[in-house]
């Protein structure tokens, strides 16, 4: 997989905010080196979020965000402001473009106390430094946009602040070892998609030969006869959460057995929290309003498990009648509290920060938050086998 070819999710994602008119177009356009956003003299010429996945020396493979005015005005401009402060929850750092013949502004404030509340590495870029009258930039660096000025050194500060530690990304290479067998049971039914494999069966396979182990794929109809003829004991079983019930009566228990989808929990950080939520499934009553969100948008099928699937399972598992509502996307809604669960995708498409974003705020609504791995195997009675690396 080349650099133009990582997904978005495993890109940093860098946001650069501000007020109407500070340059964040110009900025975006002159560290690019692309015409990614309109640039105008005309304040509110962004609108949306415009966003771009490319390659950023020296940081690699990122993903820019080119956002609206914060000081933006009227009912137009609230919901651009709204869009903007949505953009905060997956950035993994933040530029703060302020106009430097005008200084600092209480948008540009707000801006910072919400950098600082998120925990989002942010460096203030004075643009316009080629006009006469420039205030002090003691705290930020001095840039201009229309000749370059420091560029490049803008860039080597934000690769600087975005450092991540990359042994903290692993799927699943910190549970086998060189040379082991790994089978992954992947089932092909109608809501799977045409030719191809989902994201997360995609990066596991990559992280299972990235440690020099054997990956072998199979669908769950065929697993019990191709478990027969390996002639050997395969190190770990990885099976897609719909056929977590069959898959369990067939591997024998001395063989470790997990779900993509938990895998992805324990990946993007939030595994231990979706395992508290999922004891929350038992004390759900009559009438109680259920989240189920996914962080990506696709076609639905007859048999699409966020909208169909889950919801008999949790039915037939409580005989309970739930008020179930979904949400797909960046379409996470801003208030959680008329929910007693929330239950989400594996977050395959979502950023590491983004999926955080999300239980942090359900945590501090008090509301329970799982993932569908989880919760189907807590269901299914074989949580406590699926979650055998945790201590």
């Amino acid at each position: 997989m080349g650099l133009n070819d990582t997904p978005l999710s495993q890109r940093l994602h860098i946001g650069f905010f501000g007020r109407r008119n500070a340059g964040k177009s110009s900025l975006v356009n002159a560290i690019t080196n692309q015409q990614i956003s309109v640039v105008s003299d005309i304040k509110g010429t962004t609108t949306d979020p415009v966003t771009k996945a490319m390659e950023l020396l020296p940081l690699g493979p990122v993903v820019i965000i080119d956002t609206p005015g914060f000081d933006d005005q009227g009912t137009l401009g609230e919901m651009r402001v709204k869009r903007t402060k949505q953009v905060l929850n997956r950035v993994d750092a933040a530029v703060l473009v302020v106009d430097a013949t005008e200084g600092k502004t209480q948008a540009d404030n707000e801006l910072i106390d919400i950098f600082k509340q998120k925990e989002i590495p942010y460096i203030v870029a004075y643009n316009k430094s080629d006009l006469p009258n420039n205030t002090d930039c003691i705290d930020g660096i001095s840039v201009s946009a229309l000749n370059n000025k420091n560029i490049e050194a803008l860039k080597e500060i934000i690769a600087n602040i975005t450092k991540t530690d990359d042994t903290k990304h692993k799927i699943c290479s910190d549970l086998i070892s060189k040379n082991d067998l790994v089978v992954l049971v992947i089932p092909i039914d109608s809501s799977a998609p045409k030719g191809r494999l989902i994201l997360p069966q995609q990066q596991t396979i990559r992280d299972i030969l990235d440690t020099g182990a054997a990956a072998i794929s199979v669908r769950d109809t065929e697993l019990k006869s191709t478990l027969e003829k390996l002639g050997t004991k395969p190190s770990l079983v990885i099976t897609d959460s719909q056929a977590f019930e069959q898959v369990s009566k067939i591997v024998p228990n001395d063989i470790p057995l997990t779900s993509f989808s938990i895998l992805m929990a324990r990946y993007k950080g939030f595994l231990e929290t979706a395992v508290k939520g999922a004891a929350a499934i038992d004390k759900l009553k009559d009438g109680d309003k259920i989240l189920i969100s996914e962080g990506c948008t696709h076609h639905r099928q007859c048999e699409d498990i966020g909208t169909v699937k889950l919801p008999r399972l949790l039915k037939n598992y409580t005989k309970k009648n739930f008020i179930i509502e979904t949400s797909s996307g960046n379409g996470f809604p801003e208030d959680l509290s008329p929910y007693s669960l929330v239950i989400h995708c594996g977050g395959c498409m979502l950023n590491a920060r983004e999926v955080k974003y999300r239980m942090k705020f359900a945590i501090d609504c008090n509301v329970p938050f799982t993932n569908y791995g989880t919760a189907i195997a807590h269901m299914r009675g074989i949580l406590k086998r699926s979650i055998f690396f945790i201590q």
